[in-house]
């Protein structure tokens, strides 16, 4: 069994709560008094593999080697956040339903469709092309991943009680296909 994801997704945790912190620091964090003596080398080829794929980058001060989330490791992050099965999310209604307007542009495409898959994750339904709704609280996720993002308008959160009849059928209708 490879030890190798488990430390990935604890680093990219670890960093998703810092902006950016030492190499050292970091894999102290991650070791533990008890752990298997090949971690310190596990952690290594983690933090490689994600560097390698685009999710984290290196930053040496002169006096240390620092680690930060890229912001493909910060799409990462919130992934990761839907997938948890520790995730405390009511689901039980709370009587406000969630709106997502997204409204990136063609030449930001393969952001576009992570943040797409990103509100499927959370439950949201598409019930036009750049209108998305839920009545899960995931507004506060979308609200980080906007700031992370920098998407001062290309991404619109609403939190409302009230829908007019139509866009509650649509609703409806979108959750039963």
């Amino acid at each position: 069994m490879s030890r190798k994801p488990e430390y990935s997704k604890k680093i990219l945790k670890i960093l998703g709560e810092k902006t950016a912190i030492s190499v050292p620091e970091l894999t102290g964090k991650i070791i533990t008094s008890n752990g298997p003596k090949n971690s310190l080398y596990a952690i290594t080829r983690s933090l490689k593999g994600l560097r390698e794929a685009g999710l984290i980058e290196n930053i040496n001060s002169g006096q240390n080697d620092f680690a930060r989330l890229t912001k493909e490791g910060k799409k990462k992050v919130h992934s990761l956040v839907l997938d948890s099965e520790t995730t405390l999310v009511n689901t039980s209604w709370d009587g406000f339903w969630r709106i997502i307007l997204l409204d990136l542009p063609e030449n930001r495409k393969s952001e576009r469709e992570s943040l797409r898959y990103l509100l499927k994750k959370a439950n949201f339904v598409c019930i036009k092309n750049t209108v998305w709704i839920s009545p899960l609280p995931y507004e506060y996720l979308f609200t980080n991943i906007k700031k992370d993002l920098g998407l001062t308008t290309e991404l619109m959160i609403i939190v409302t009680d009230k829908l007019d009849p139509n866009t509650a059928t649509a609703f409806l209708e979108a959750i039963k296909t």
